[in-house]
């Protein structure tokens, strides 16, 4: 069987937010709306003011910061008693997954509004969750995906542009991953093989990111709207949205997954650390052209490529064999590499992708 899944709707573009309750109405009258301190104040009265206009009654709950079980159970009895259509979740990508995990608990359809574009959760039918100290714990799948996705371009735009560059980092993975996949007949996260759309969508998220990443990141840092940043928050949240959820996940979303064991990486966002576990997925591959290659395009987006960067402490071997260690578990993604896979095979890619890192650097210095 092939599978291939989706949200219900997706709407990119500036300004939208204003739209959100003529963009939601059809799934009720009353929504819960999960969004952090800042986007309360920043952008709560504009939420609350296009819910009603669209007869909608809203009741906003602040997110506690992390996508912990405590936190799912604190919001689901916030909004419990409250008689609820829907749920929004708005923020980045713990708040919105905390939102769809409270939708699931009441039984609800949820609307994800990403308020910065640093990764490809949102059009996703799965919540990453990690302990309130910020270890992963687990991926949880639901059988369904969002009901709507609501980008708006303009407050992305405004959004510090480390989260941008973070989530092209989570996107450059979505085409090695899928490929991976494809190679070794892997069953997706939808429980069937990839489809040649899967894969397509998977390579165009790729071509977008390298071709307008570099543009995209300078017209955050102007804080433009501009089509290179609209191509970009397209392949950052829809492209490889879809390209992990049905192309498939390979050892780099499992390498992160290890290395968010590591506390200096605490301060690290998920991209980021996606990026460089992909380059190591590379040279597992044998495939180090292209790791350089992948290295020295993240170093000129400005983002993080040594381990040392990433707050890993490359002396300590018993915590990369440990990290590892958490990269191969029963269950993880990198068994689905066209290879067999051990622990020590994964230290090592780990510490030759940091030796290829700073190659790409000092070919970057020289090039500047």
């Amino acid at each position: 069987m092939r599978a291939f899944a989706s949200p219900s709707r997706y709407y990119q573009g500036p300004g939208l937010l204003a739209d959100l309750g003529a963009r939601t109405v059809h799934l009720g009258d009353r929504a819960g709306v999960l969004l952090s301190s800042r986007n309360t104040e920043t952008l709560g009265e504009g939420i609350t003011a296009s819910l009603t206009a669209a007869g909608i009654a809203s009741t906003l709950v602040p997110f506690g910061g992390e996508a912990s079980h405590e936190e799912i159970d604190r919001v689901s009895d916030a909004l419990r008693p409250d008689g609820l259509a829907f749920v929004i979740g708005v923020g980045g990508g713990k708040a919105l997954d905390t939102a769809k995990a409270v939708a699931w608990k009441l039984g609800l359809p949820v609307v994800i509004v990403p308020t910065i574009a640093a990764t490809d959760s949102p059009t996703a039918a799965s919540s990453v969750i990690y302990t309130p100290d910020g270890v992963f714990v687990e991926e949880i799948p639901y059988p369904v995906n969002p009901a709507v996705v609501l980008v708006d371009s303009e407050v992305i735009a405004h959004a510090p542009a480390r989260y941008l560059v973070s989530g092209m980092g989570d996107a450059l993975a979505t085409r090695f991953e899928a490929r991976a996949c494809l190679r070794s007949g892997a069953v997706t996260f939808v429980g069937g093989r990839p489809t040649r759309l899967a894969g397509a969508i998977a390579e165009l998220c790729y071509e977008i990111v390298m071709a307008d990443g570099l543009a995209a990141a300078d017209d955050v840092r102007a804080q433009r709207v501009t089509p290179a940043l609209e191509r970009v928050i397209e392949a950052n949240v829809l492209l490889s949205g879809l390209g992990w959820e049905s192309a498939g996940m390979a050892a780099a979303h499992s390498i992160h997954n290890g290395l968010t064991a590591i506390p200096g990486t605490r301060q690290t966002y998920h991209g980021e650390l996606v990026a460089f576990a992909t380059v190591a997925q590379l040279v597992m591959e044998d495939a180090e052209d292209e790791a350089l290659a992948l290295s020295r395009f993240c170093r000129r987006l400005g983002m993080p490529v040594r381990l040392a960067e990433l707050g890993v402490d490359t002396s300590d071997r018993a915590g990369l064999l440990d990290a590892a260690e958490k990269a191969c578990a029963p269950g993880e993604s990198i068994h689905n590499m066209p290879m067999p896979v051990s622990p020590g095979q994964v230290a090592d890619a780990i510490a030759r992708a940091d030796a290829i890192a700073r190659d790409a650097g000092s070919e970057n210095d020289q090039e500047g």
